[in-house]
């Protein structure tokens, strides 16, 4: 806005205007600043504004239309802001934009509540792989799948882009509350988050909560990660039961005390659980259904001992080695080194199957960090050793049975 002040003339006496112009500085708009002015006619195509000293302005088409947001049409009389585009169009008007000083204001807006950090209530109008698009005052936003409620997050067990597209499409048309996280006017992006929105809300259900508390819920999703539970949150007797639910998450290393390759083949969405929090991180619950049933490594060594010879399942063959269960429970590993010294010069897969039993001699067990070392016995060695170890333990149990008397 560019103010500008009359020039003093010298004459004694100034005439009236000249007095007037002494008292007051006119200001005068420059192209792209926010005028004020009273809508004095309107048209299906163009609205006429009085500007006051500066004259008459006008509104032409889209530039009247697409200003006016839900709100409808311009009436006589009423209070307008907008753009000045061009200070004198063929028709001698001062013309203006209402959509482009409503564009400018609607940011305004925009940039006031992430200060604020304002909750903000919208519709989906738009789905793709990566989130949802949505509208704030007009302006194009988006929500990302990672900012989404638990409540919204597309759970799809396989992963599958198209499955969760399917799931995110279902959520057009509905409001959903979020927090503004970024908006940057120049580059016209908008970034927000629902998981924003309502961590004040689960903020205070979470405050219920204490680490070692035992919860029973419904699990809401699996995935290769893990298993995801809602449940209610316990509360003192008398005290009323929020209706809102939280959502832990049992990690994959959580949800059992035996190896776990994919948790679907224990846990399947919709089971009703029991599990243990055993941690909390603002908002996000940590639990653990394997701290609910006994460690079948704390009576390890009432079964096995170092040197047993035992017969074994290989689970698992990797580059460093194979995963063997003695029983549903006990699992140890024959590491790779102690393979070669058995078998030099070949490869795990030559000898061993997944899924096959085979006789191994037992190095080491640690209870407390759940290990056990394991190397192959050759078959021509087997029967010996068996015989050898059957000994071991009927005189073991003698000591023990005179030892009692």
């Amino acid at each position: 806005m560019i103010k500008v002040s009359p020039v003093t003339k010298t004459e004694a006496t100034p005439s009236p205007m000249e007095e007037l112009l002494s008292k007051h500085i006119v200001e005068v708009p420059e192209v792209g600043d926010v005028v004020q002015g009273v809508v004095i006619y309107v048209t299906s195509s163009s609205a006429l504004v009085d500007l006051g000293p500066l004259g008459t302005g006008i509104v032409l088409g889209k530039e009247m239309r697409d200003g006016l947001g839900p709100e409808g049409k311009l009436q006589v009389g009423a209070t307008v802001t907008a753009t000045l585009l061009d200070y004198e169009n063929e028709d001698g008007y001062i013309e203006l934009s209402i959509r482009e000083a409503s564009y400018e204001k609607s940011w305004d807006d925009i940039e006031r509540k992430l200060i604020n950090r304002e909750v903000v209530i919208t519709k989906v109008v738009e789905a793709n792989k990566g989130g949802l698009m949505i509208e704030i005052n007009g302006i194009a936003g988006f929500l990302p799948v990672s900012q989404l409620s638990s409540e919204h997050y597309p759970r799809v067990e396989d992963g599958d882009k198209n499955k969760i597209l399917h799931l995110l499409k279902k959520l057009i048309g509905q409001e959903v509350r979020v927090r503004i996280l970024d908006a940057d006017r120049e580059n016209q992006k908008l970034i927000t988050s629902e998981k924003a929105a309502q961590s004040e809300k689960e903020q205070e259900l979470v405050n219920l909560l204490r680490v070692g508390d035992i919860v029973r819920g419904e699990v809401s999703g699996v995935v290769d990660f893990g298993a995801f539970v809602k449940f209610t949150p316990s509360v003192k007797e008398g005290e009323k039961i929020p209706a809102e639910k939280l959502e832990g998450l049992v990690h994959i290393s959580e949800l059992a005390w035996q190896l776990i390759d994919d948790p679907r083949e224990i846990i399947k969405t919709g089971d009703t659980v029991e599990a243990k929090i055993i941690g909390i991180d603002d908002t996000r619950i940590s639990l653990s259904m394997k701290t609910l049933k006994e460690d079948p490594w704390s009576a390890v060594l009432d079964k096995y001992k170092a040197e047993d010879i035992v017969l074994g399942k290989v689970d698992k063959i990797n580059h460093f080695g194979a995963f063997v269960y003695l029983d549903k429970d006990i699992h140890g590993l024959a590491h790779v080194s102690e393979f070669q010294e058995v078998y030099p010069g070949k490869k795990i897969e030559q000898v061993f199957k997944e899924g096959e039993t085979y006789t191994w001699k037992i190095l080491s067990i640690e209870p407390k960090s759940h290990r056990m070392g394991l190397i192959p016995v050759k078959e021509g060695a087997v029967k010996e050793t068996a015989e050898v170890k059957e000994v071991k333990v009927v005189k073991k149990k003698k000591t023990k049975k005179e030892g009692e008397v």
